[in-house]
């Protein structure tokens, strides 16, 4: 059973998380909370009460694995977006929680970008923008902590709008010496670019010394 927690409590550790990768419930999603459960490879999901999970395996981007098709690449040539960072980050997380089609509901909650906009104000949530004609079309946000980058979701309004933002922020991350890309879990969509899966041992060693690192900065 998932332990119940409650705000002053520490996490689990990721390895009680039962067979779904759902380590505990109850807490908060207050800054210090979120910077400790990414440090210890674990994430929430929902509210009311928050959610904590740990998956195994793991789905991650690796540096050399991102996909880029031709019609990707070719979007990519002809810079249809300007592409900025940091600019709209709480635009960019209601983008991700507005309802698409075929979505029936979001774990983007109001509670959630509350939380989450709070932790970028403290400099360690970012995000990419994907813009055309002054109107944010697409983007992705996430959680940065040492050479951690943990990617929390993306979404899109012009085709090809949120891939150009990974392309970008995957650029950026080994631009600037970032070693883990970590993306919860691989969807269809993450694994027709390049995402791929890791045993949770196997990802827990790299969060430790990506972590670890003090030279990382987004």
């Amino acid at each position: 059973m998932p332990a119940l927690i409650q705000s002053s409590e520490p996490l689990p550790e990721p390895g009680t998380a039962d067979a779904r990768g759902l380590v505990a419930i109850g807490g908060d999603l207050s800054v210090p909370r979120l910077l400790e459960a990414y440090r210890r490879g674990i994430f929430p999901w929902d509210v009311d009460p928050v959610t904590w999970w740990s998956p195994d395996p793991r789905g991650i981007f690796e540096w050399d694995s991102l996909h880029r098709s031709r019609s990707l690449e070719r979007t990519l040539r002809r810079q249809c977006f300007q592409v900025t960072f940091d600019q709209a980050f709480t635009a960019v997380m209601r983008g991700c929680a507005a309802r698409a089609p075929g979505r029936y509901s979001t774990w983007i909650h109001p509670a959630m970008i509350t939380a989450y906009t709070n932790l970028h104000l403290c400099g360690h949530a970012h995000s990419v923008e994907c813009w055309q004609s002054g109107v944010l079309v697409g983007g992705i946000y996430g959680v940065a902590i040492g050479g951690l980058f943990a990617g929390e979701s993306m979404f899109h309004r012009v085709g090809d709008a949120s891939k150009v933002a990974l392309v970008h922020l995957t650029d950026h991350l080994r631009e600037k010496g970032f070693s883990l890309f970590d993306i919860q879990m691989v969807t269809p969509a993450t694994q027709s670019l390049g995402a791929t899966w890791i045993p949770r041992t196997e990802y827990l060693k790299r969060l430790a010394a990506a972590a670890a690192k003090s030279d990382c900065r987004f």
